[in-house]
């Protein structure tokens, strides 16, 4: 059985989309995905599953949310080289000794047309991006929350995204490897 990542954008942010993690870990295995584990409240799980794509995950994963919950939840799913690629790929090392400065957003797909310079003349400060396949870096000493490069990625880069901070990539990574 193949190891699969899920990532959520939008649930459980201030009262809306409310789907606790032991409701999503009781769903997933409901839909026969196996070993499921959960981590934080913003919506990371990690299964098991003999058959399917990532696409083909996420549109089960989606689907059967919505029968259950009534919305519609973003979801990204990876295996788990794909989430090692993307943090041996990570062009910012000077900024893994500030976790909460570093996110990595894991797209939907590769994007095809991207407005890049657009992003970066959004940049301020000494913060800094980089695309690489389906993974957005983005480097912000400044803070996150006053980035308006975070705010506009999706819509410069035309695929929908979601990002997780450098600590949470690198538990991901830890707990995938983890399961035997």
């Amino acid at each position: 059985m193949r190891k699969w990542i899920a990532l959520f954008r939008g649930i459980n942010v201030m009262g809306s989309n409310s789907l606790p993690m032991k409701e999503l870990a009781a769903l997933l295995q409901r839909e026969g995905l196996n070993d499921v584990r959960t981590y934080i409240q913003s919506g990371n799980a990690l299964f098991r599953c003999q058959a399917g794509s990532a696409h083909s995950l996420a549109s089960r994963i989606d689907r059967a949310v919505y029968e259950a919950k009534g919305f519609h939840p973003k979801v990204v799913v990876l295996n788990v080289k794909e989430l090692e690629r993307a943090a041996s790929n990570n062009p910012f090392r000077k900024a893994e000794d500030q976790p909460q400065t570093l996110h990595l957003f894991f797209l939907s797909e590769v994007p095809f047309r991207t407005d890049l310079t657009s992003l970066g003349r959004l940049t301020s400060g000494q913060e800094a991006f980089a695309l690489k396949g389906k993974v957005f870096y983005l480097h912000t000493p400044d803070g996150f929350a006053v980035s308006k490069v975070r705010a506009r990625v999706e819509r410069h880069l035309h695929v929908d995204a979601t990002a997780r901070n450098w600590n949470t990539v690198t538990k991901l990574l830890e707990m995938a490897i983890a399961v035997e």
